[in-house]
């Protein structure tokens, strides 16, 4: 049993902390500092948007309602009587470092990993090439993008990546509305899906069954899609379960969260397709090599792949093409620069140690920390993010007594905003926004919840 931690002094004035980010990073930062007992802690969980929780409202599948259900867990924080919630305030825009080094002690930067990593292939930036995570904001409803965006007029659209999000894209492609007439899909966008005319989605791997990023969930997902013909190739699957972890290169190193995969791909490729309106096809192997087309995207030339004997992929020379209206890439994600926070543009992420910010020469910025995908990169699962951002509130603490010394006196976070000008919202107006969301669903007759559609549609439910 490990000892206690040392109490630390108390003091009547609380430790201010500016939390910038309200997805999972940031609410279980919040969570972490009003936890702990021992500093007491005021805690601003500031967003660009009148919405919390950032990736579980808009990245999460609207069909994943069980995973969509983490975000009453995260309202329990931002209810707590030590947090507050300030919406409609952009770090870098409206407030800079040094308006939140006028008003807070520290500041946890929980900003995410917003932008998809390129394809770096010829004919990448003809339209119809588009990234997953535009789609994503497109079918969440996220306010930035308009409903124009997508209009799937493509009979056939190819989605590269291996990863839960390239699955839960080709799942909305292929599900009808009435498949998804439940979820929280925004009406217009659910009626833009209703008139798609997508019948077919190659998803490409650039690897084998066995290195694929997707879980067994999101993969049983796609399996047991029931408007869907999921078309796996048994040639590309043929493999002996009792010879992975041995032998070649591509039977190597194997998790053990593949071999269920590979079990599940082995039952499906047994099911003849059953002729359904809509096709799913599974590319193992196969990397896009150029987009064709002149105007817009028309094709994917595809090369197939393997593991060369270090376990690097490598080309086979090998091509075909597959002809696509539409693709989608969702190789990874990245970070975005903050202003006046040091940036690694290699790893895409803000140099770290323990959660605290490191300027260029490696050397500590007081009051800085980080906590999420923008510290450590897009790897691990929205649980991932709690243990992710404890960790950066121990080092916070640790440094309390420091940081109230470096800012004795502070100014209201209300003073700067008025100085700037900047009407921000607060939680009372997104309470306001979920209660006309589920107003919406009963008069829809559609589930519990339908997202409001666009930035008009929040102003009127919150004005201004």
């Amino acid at each position: 049993m490990s000892s206690p931690e040392p109490e630390q002094q108390r003091t009547d004035e609380p430790l201010r902390v500016a939390v910038v980010g309200s997805g999972p990073a940031g609410v279980y930062a919040a969570d972490a500092l009003t936890r702990q007992g021992r500093v007491p802690v005021r805690v601003d969980v500031m967003d660009r948007l009148p919405t919390p929780y950032g990736l579980v409202r808009y990245g999460v599948a609207p069909d994943h309602t069980k995973i969509k259900g983490v975000a009453r867990a995260l309202r329990r924080v931002l209810e707590h009587p030590d947090v507050r919630f300030v919406g409609g305030v952009e770090f870098g825009g409206d407030l800079t470092r040094a308006d939140l080094a006028r008003t807070h002690h520290a500041v946890v930067y929980a900003t995410g990993a917003s932008v998809d990593r390129r394809m770096d292939v010829p004919g990448e930036d003809l339209p119809g090439s588009v990234a997953a995570t535009d789609f994503v904001n497109w079918y969440c409803g996220h306010p930035d993008t308009a409903l124009e965006r997508f209009v799937l007029d493509a009979e056939e659209v190819v989605v590269v990546g291996a990863g839960n999000v390239a699955l839960d894209v080709v799942r909305i492609l292929a599900k009808t509305a009435d498949e998804l007439r439940h979820t929280d899909i925004p009406q217009p966008v659910l009626d833009v899906l209703a008139a798609s005319r997508v019948r077919t989605v190659h998803l490409l791997s650039r690897r084998g069954p066995l290195q694929a990023k997707f879980t067994a969930p999101e993969l049983r997902d796609l399996l047991e899609l029931p408007g869907a013909d999921v078309v796996v190739p048994a040639d590309q699957i043929d493999i002996d379960p009792t010879a992975v972890g041995t032998g070649a290169p591509e039977l190597r190193e194997v998790a053990r969260a593949a071999r269920t995969n590979l079990r599940l791909l082995r039952e499906h490729a047994e099911h003849e397709p059953r002729g359904r309106s809509r096709t799913v096809r599974l590319h193992f192997w196969s990397r896009p090599q150029e987009l064709l087309g002149e105007e817009r995207v028309t094709g994917v030339r595809v090369e197939s792949t393997r593991l060369d004997a270090e376990g690097r992929l490598t080309g086979t020379g090998e091509t075909t093409d597959l002809p696509a209206g539409m693709v989608l890439r969702s190789v990874g994600y990245a970070g975005v620069p903050l202003p006046g926070v040091p940036f690694d543009p290699a790893g895409r992420t803000v140099p770290q140690e323990r959660g605290r910010v490191l300027d260029t020469d490696g050397t500590v910025v007081p009051g800085d920390y980080v906590a999420g995908w923008i510290k450590r990169g897009a790897t691990g699962v929205i649980g991932t993010n709690k243990s992710d951002a404890a960790g950066t509130v121990r080092a916070l603490l640790e440094d309390a007594e420091s940081l109230r010394a470096a800012a004795p006196e502070l100014v209201p976070l209300e003073t700067v905003l008025d100085e700037r000008g900047i009407a921000h919202s607060d939680y009372e107006d997104w309470l306001r926004i979920d209660t006309a969301e589920a107003d919406q669903a009963v008069e829809l007759d559609r589930g519990e919840r339908v997202k409001l559609h666009g930035w008009e549609a929040y102003r009127r439910v919150v004005g201004g």
